[in-house]
């Protein structure tokens, strides 16, 4: 390889957390499915619980405790009941999706607590697509925000 061809590399690959704990591709798909379903839910009706519930939902699973997730125990019920094989792959992206969910989700109750309606929604409609990827085409957005951030991370450290 060339210089050019290393910096390009450097430039288009993924910095993917990793923590070499494997989950379930599909249960995973199946929650994003009714992550979807509860923002839409809040965005038409306007009622937060479905908002707290979410986030309760998030915060358990980003502090890896899928056992007592409610969403992650529909999923893994619907994922049996379809009798979907397992594809295994890393957690650690997923949990950061998670970590970046309650981020989201903690705005959007905080907008709505100080009457922000409008905003809390829009914050919540930003939810949808990244949900709606993972949900549809198994697209993880979170390799990617984290991707950028280290590369924020990184190059603010050169600078000094």
């Amino acid at each position: 390889m060339i210089d050019s061809d290393i910096q390009y590399k450097k430039q288009t690959s993924l910095d993917c957390p990793v923590d070499f704990v494997k989950v379930d591709e599909n249960r995973v798909r199946v929650v994003a499915f009714f992550v979807v379903l509860f923002v839409l839910f809040y965005v038409i009706n306007g009622n937060p619980l479905s908002i707290g519930l979410l986030l309760m939902d998030f915060l358990l699973r980003a502090f890896n405790l899928n056992a007592y997730s409610p969403l992650a125990i529909i999923s893994g019920a619907v994922v049996k009941q379809l009798s979907i094989k397992p594809k295994p792959v890393d957690r650690a992206p997923k949990r950061f999706a998670s970590f970046m969910g309650v981020a989201f989700l903690s705005l959007v109750l905080l907008s709505f607590a100080s009457n922000f309606i409008l905003l809390s929604k829009v914050i919540a409609c930003i939810m949808i697509p990244f949900a709606s990827l993972e949900s549809f085409a198994g697209f993880c957005a979170g390799c990617h925000v984290y991707t950028l951030i280290n590369r924020i991370k990184f190059s603010n450290k050169r600078v000094k």
